[in-house]
Parts: structure tokens; C-alpha cells; sequence
């Protein structure tokens, strides 16, 4: 147990900790309190965590090779590696990094074999996130090997994309563990997941002090990262309900609260004592269209009907509040490949002569399948479901929506017996091929082959964009894919939600990406 855990108990006393206690055994002022519903954090071991909450605490107790920085999740930067190369090596892929030199908290080395070693564990522990390492990078255990103490090559089958394994280090499955500690700490088979599930063993700017689970995580400085905090210590607090976030914001009990509802954000945006932040999120609501033999869509000009008769401005500030971009290409704003490109606007009458055109002009009815409760931005999908049922009523397309629970309404989508349908998508990687190849390459037996829309000048697109290493070359492939995708693709994106976070004014320094990575060493009061 980590020696600073008696300064956190006396600090935080029993689990309820309260305000005052924090305030009187803590200098609030190098102290930071996050209020939120953490209930989700199942471990801190970054080869086994997949959730939200588990992300948070990784990305900040660890380091990766690579890493993005700020909003932007276009761009790779030097994190543990100073620098990368991708060598084709004929058969494979050879991907070299050379390592800086580093320390982990525990005063050891960061070396060539700790990055083996966190490589290899991830991959032979087979936790929720190792299938980015086996089926996108196609790695298996020895794929990573050291060359000397501060270099190192994997090798990657020419099935996976160089590029893709890159930004999926960002990711926790590309955290380098102190390989020394996490040895001594195994019991049995185990690769220190028990030890490690409640201890940090990184190089990153925090160190784990203390996790009473669903109550209170604590993250000390580390005074050995080159990444040195502004921060002393960083405290999350958990509160599942909004109420009891908004009441210890006023009050000063806590500093960011991450979960407030609409309304009360609307409030405290007008408040000077607070900030509000908004971060994009890789979420994308959209329709699908089925362009199947005996389907109403089968026509793109009856696709393109839809998109101009939405009402996506109305959608973004009446239902989602203003918190939603305005987003029609298939990869979203944030993520490398992104395409601001927006052809259509709302024309009725464009809509209608295109109906017109593609022998549709009298309409006709087709059942829409939605889910039920709430659709991205908190929209409920009822609400947004009723606003494209009486925007497409305008052009002659009478919508039918037939509300399921997502275990009825996802099995028919992927037996694609859905003709039209309101559902969202997330990359599981912070990678366009995470969208490009699901929604594009009808071979791939994801979205695109559940809307029946198989293009193969789309497929051969995402397969080479996928494996192109050149990031010129890469951003023309999906430049060119996603305009196809406008043209002809079966879906109607209809906004990319914001996630919106209430800060003291005190906070300085707060960014969340949209892979909901926050670096707190950034920030200060």
C-alpha cells in the first residue's frame, strides 16, 4: 500500500467524506475535487479497464508511446516514445519506437522490456480492450520485442493497419506497467491483475493513493513523472445523481461536477462564479437506410431526398439544446480523416424533385425502428423520432415508428430486416477505419451490409485507406470515401452530441477530449 494512504484517510476520514473535512486537512488550492458517477470504475489495471470511468484514472496514473494531446485526435505526439517509423518489411509491418528516458514512480527505468512485457500481458489476459490488440492490429504474444534497453519493433501482418495500431495505443491497452513490480506482485497466472487492480505501478503524472470503491478515488503528484502536476492531489468523488452534484458545486464541496442535467447547466452557464466546457464525444446519431433490392431507399436520389428534407438546425437547437454539432460525413469532427463538407441543407422542394426524379414523387410509407428512451444529447428518442417523422411527412414520406428495446430492435438491424432505423455509432478506437470500414465495406458484415448497401469502389476505399501508412495519401482515400459516402451512402448523420462539463472558476486548465481522456497534470486553481 502506497505510504501517503495515512495522509489520505486522515484527509478523507470515513467514506462520506464531507467538505469540511476536506477543507480543513487539505490545501484546497493544489487540491482538486470531481464530482461525478463513477460507479463504473471496476479496475485501475490499464490492461484490464475498458469503461469511462477506468479510462480516466489510467490515462493519468500511466503513459503511453504515443498520446493525443488536447481536443485534437487527428494528430499523434511523442508521449514515452520520442519518436516512430513504419518500415514495410514485405510481408509485415515493422513498427519501431525509440524510447526517452524516463522513470516509473517507482524510481526504476522505463525500458524496452516493460514495453514487452505490457504488450504481452494485455494480450495473454484477454481483458475487454485485448481485442484491439489481436483483431485490428492482428498481434498476437511476441509480437513486441526489445532491441537494446530503449528500442522496440512489432511486427504486424500486412492485414493490419499500421496506422489504426498507432492511435489504438492511445488507448488504456497501451499503457506501459512497471514490468519489475507488476512480476513481484502476480499470484499464480494472474500477470499482477489482482495487485494491480487497486495499485498503479506507471511512469505517469499520478499515483494511486487511494480507491474506496463506489465512494472516493485519490491521486497523489508524482514527483518523479517528467509530466510534473500542477495539481498536489487530484480527489474524484462519486455522486450518481445530478442534484447532489449541482448542491457540492454551490457550495464549494467540489470543484467540476460532470454530470449535471441540461437545465441545470443552462442555469450555471449564466452564473459568474462558474464555466461551463463542452466536449465533443465520437458518437454519431444517424438513419440508416436500407438500399436493398425491395426497399423504398434502394434509389440514392431517394437517400438524398431525406437528407435535404431533415431538419438537422432544428433537431440541434430545439431537442439536443445546442449541445450537438452539425455533422453529415461519416467520420467524426475530432478524428483524423474528418470531412466538414455540408451539401445539404434543408429544401423541400430539392427533396421532392428528387423523389420526383427516382419515380417516388406520389411518397410512400415505410416503418422506422427506434429505440426507446434516450438518444444521444439526451434527446429521448421518442421526441427526435416525431420530429424526422413530421419533417419527412412534408415530402410525402409517411413514417411509421415502431419503438424497441434494444435487444429486439439490434437483432433485426443485424439480420437486415430493418428498412429504416434511428440508432447510433461509436469507434471503439479513436481511428476513422473504427467508422470508415464498418459503414463502407460491405465485406466487413457491419453497417454497410446491414442497410444492404454494398459499393464496391466504397470497400476497396476503406481497405486501402485503412493500410495506407503515407498520412497524405491516407487523408485523400477517406477524403475521397467519405464525399462518395455523401453522394451515395446509406446513412443520414444527424449530429455529433457535445458532452457538457460545470467548472468552478477556479479550474483552470480543463480539457476533455473526445475520447473522454482529461489530463489533469494540466490543470490548476
Amino acid at each position: 500500500m502506497n505510504k501517503r494512504l495515512g495522509a489520505a484517510a486522515a484527509l478523507l476520514g470515513i467514506v462520506g467524506l464531507v467538505a469540511a473535512s476536506v477543507s480543513a486537512q487539505s490545501n484546497r488550492s493544489s487540491t482538486l475535487v470531481y464530482g461525478g458517477d463513477w460507479s463504473g470504475l471496476i479496475t485501475i489495471d490499464p490492461g484490464m479497464s475498458y469503461e469511462y470511468a477506468g479510462s480516466l484514472v489510467t490515462n493519468n496514473l500511466y503513459e503511453t508511446l504515443v498520446k493525443f494531446e488536447g481536443e485534437d485526435l487527428s494528430t499523434l505526439k511523442p508521449s514515452i516514445a520520442t519518436k516512430w517509423t513504419v518500415s514495410d518489411a514485405g510481408s509485415s509491418w515493422k513498427v519501431t519506437f525509440n524510447l526517452r528516458n524516463e522513470k516509473f514512480a517507482s524510481n526504476r527505468p522505463v525500458t524496452a522490456d516493460d514495453v514487452v512485457y505490457s504488450f504481452d500481458r494485455a494480450i495473454a489476459m484477454k481483458g475487454p480492450g485485448s481485442f484491439l490488440f489481436t483483431s485490428v492490429a492482428n498481434m498476437k504474444v511476441g509480437s513486441t520485442k526489445a532491441i537494446g534497453k530503449s528500442v522496440v519493433e512489432v511486427t504486424l501482418p500486412k492485414t493490419a493497419s499500421p496506422a489504426a495500431f498507432l492511435n489504438l495505443l492511445t488507448f488504456n491497452i497501451g499503457a506501459i506497467v512497471d514490468s519489475t513490480e507488476v512480476k513481484a506482485k502476480a499470484v499464480g497466472n494472474d500477470y499482477g491483475a489482482t495487485w494491480l487492480k487497486r495499485n498503479s505501478a506507471g511512469s505517469g503524472p499520478f499515483v494511486l493513493n487511494r480507491w474506496d470503491q463506489n465512494s472516493v478515488v485519490v491521486l497523489d503528484a508524482n514527483p518523479l513523472s517528467r509530466l510534473l502536476p500542477k495539481l498536489d492531489r487530484v480527489i474524484l468523488r462519486e455522486m450518481k445523481e445530478a442534484n447532489t452534484q449541482k448542491i457540492a458545486l454551490e457550495s464549494g464541496e467540489i470543484d467540476i461536477a460532470d454530470n449535471l442535467t441540461p437545465d441545470m447547466i443552462k442555469v450555471k452557464a449564466s452564473d459568474s462564479k462558474f464555466n461551463v466546457y463542452k466536449a465533443d464525444s465520437l458518437n454519431l446519431q444517424y438513419l440508416g437506410m436500407s438500399a436493398g433490392p425491395d426497399s423504398p431507399f434502394k434509389d440514392a436520389r431517394v437517400r438524398q431526398a431525406v437528407r435535404f428534407a431533415v431538419d438537422q438546425d432544428g433537431i440541434i437547437a430545439s431537442l439536443a439544446g445546442g449541445n450537438a454539432r452539425k455533422i453529415q460525413t461519416i467520420i467524426p469532427q475530432g478524428l483524423f480523416g474528418f470531412n466538414a463538407s455540408l451539401p445539404y441543407k434543408l429544401d423541400l422542394e430539392k427533396a421532392k424533385g428528387l423523389l420526383k426524379a427516382a419515380g417516388k414523387d406520389g411518397g410512400f410509407e415505410v416503418e422506422m425502428l427506434t429505440p426507446q428512451g434516450a438518444c444521444l444529447a439526451g434527446i429521448p428518442c421518442a421526441d427526435l423520432a416525431a420530429k424526422i417523422q413530421s419533417d419527412l411527412a412534408k415530402i410525402g414520406i409517411k413514417i411509421i415508428i415502431r419503438q424497441l428495446v434494444d435487444s429486439e430492435l439490434y437483432p433485426l438491424y443485424r439480420a437486415q430486416k430493418a428498412t429504416m432505423l434511428l440508432v447510433d455509432w461509436s469507434p471503439d478506437f479513436p481511428d476513422p477505419d473504427g467508422n470508415a470500414t464498418p459503414m463502407s465495406d460491405f465485406g466487413a458484415k457491419s453497417l454497410a451490409w446491414r442497410n444492404q448497401w454494398n459499393n464496391p469502389t466504397a470497400s476497396q476505399l476503406a481497405q486501402t485507406a485503412a493500410l495506407e501508412p503515407n498520412p497524405t495519401k491516407r487523408a485523400a482515400l477517406y477524403k475521397q470515401l467519405t464525399e462518395l459516402q455523401l453522394e451515395d451512402g446509406p446513412f443520414a448523420v444527424l449530429f455529433q452530441p457535445t458532452v457538457s462539463v460545470t467548472l468552478s472558476k477556479t479550474v483552470k486548465g480543463y480539457v476533455r477530449n473526445a475520447q473522454n481522456q482529461i489530463r489533469f497534470e494540466k490543470i490548476s486553481k
